[in-house]
């Protein structure tokens, strides 16, 4: 991570008149997005819990408010998406455990309908479904975003919706290895937090770097307010095994149909 913050630091010292320090968008030399019809992804979603959308009058019309879409693998279209509204959450889950491999783990894919118009959230993950974990986030956004307004993608760094629909935003759990509470080798479930874009809240750029910065994004966005989630893809995956309880309930199970089978 100390490595990862000089680099960073340097970038971010460097003449303002040049684009940001952070990956590019889709298609562009450096970027780090992942197409939803990548080979690498191997697993999607399979179940949410604790859909909490903003219920502010106009915030997230009834049309945006279907979690499933969210489910299964990415569509990347404007419409196959649930919204979150300013500051809502949302939880998915796996058939199975999202681990630390090679590179990034998993991606979150929004549905931004173009490189720049880009509506973003935190990320945190759980190896137990109670206790949730944060990664860093960066933005360099220089002022306020308005509704229809644009956010450059050099300039942000750890949120999902960095990249425009039908392609992921990666994700790699070696950036929280040691955080007490987190197995990142046995991720269970991922959370999507709304950033509520209007600068109230804060990225995480040092304070001995003039950090932390104001966040900025689209604002205030009505209907389907906010994050568009359509899916999360899994690069790094391991199936549940099941507990030796459960396994030796199968085998008695067994027992019972052949023990049944022979008195027959």
């Amino acid at each position: 991570m100390r490595n990862v913050l000089t680099s960073l630091l340097g970038l971010a010292l460097a003449s303002a008149a040049q684009a940001g320090p952070f990956a590019p968008a889709a298609g562009q030399a450096g970027s780090t997005a992942i197409h939803k019809d990548d080979a690498s992804i191997v697993q999607w979603a399979t179940g949410w819990q604790d859909y909490r959308p903003n219920e502010a009058a106009g915030a997230v019309a009834t049309t945006w408010r279907t979690p499933e879409k969210a489910l299964g693998e990415a569509v990347g279209d404007s419409y196959d998406i649930v919204s979150l509204g300013n500051g809502g959450t949302i939880t998915l889950t796996f058939d199975g455990y999202i681990v630390d491999g090679e590179g990034a783990d998993f991606a979150v894919f929004e549905n931004s309908f173009s490189a720049t118009f880009l509506e973003l959230a935190f990320v945190e993950v759980s190896s137990n479904g109670t206790d949730f974990f944060r990664f860093p986030v960066y933005s360099f956004t220089p002022s306020a975003v308005n509704a229809f307004g644009s956010v450059d993608p050099t300039n942000i760094d750890g949120f999902a919706g960095k990249y425009q629909q039908g392609w992921g935003t990666p994700f790699d759990l070696a950036l929280l290895a040691g955080t007490d509470g987190l197995d990142i080798d046995r991720v269970t479930h991922v959370r999507l937090v709304d950033v509520v874009g209007n600068g109230t809240e804060f990225d995480d750029f040092p304070l001995a770097y003039g950090g932390p910065n104001r966040i900025y994004d689209p604002y205030n966005t009505t209907g389907s307010q906010g994050f568009d989630l359509d899916a999360i893809g899994v690069m790094n995956f391991a199936a549940a095994v099941p507990e030796p309880s459960q396994i030796a309930l199968f085998a008695a199970g067994l027992g019972l149909i052949a023990l049944r089978r022979r008195r027959a």
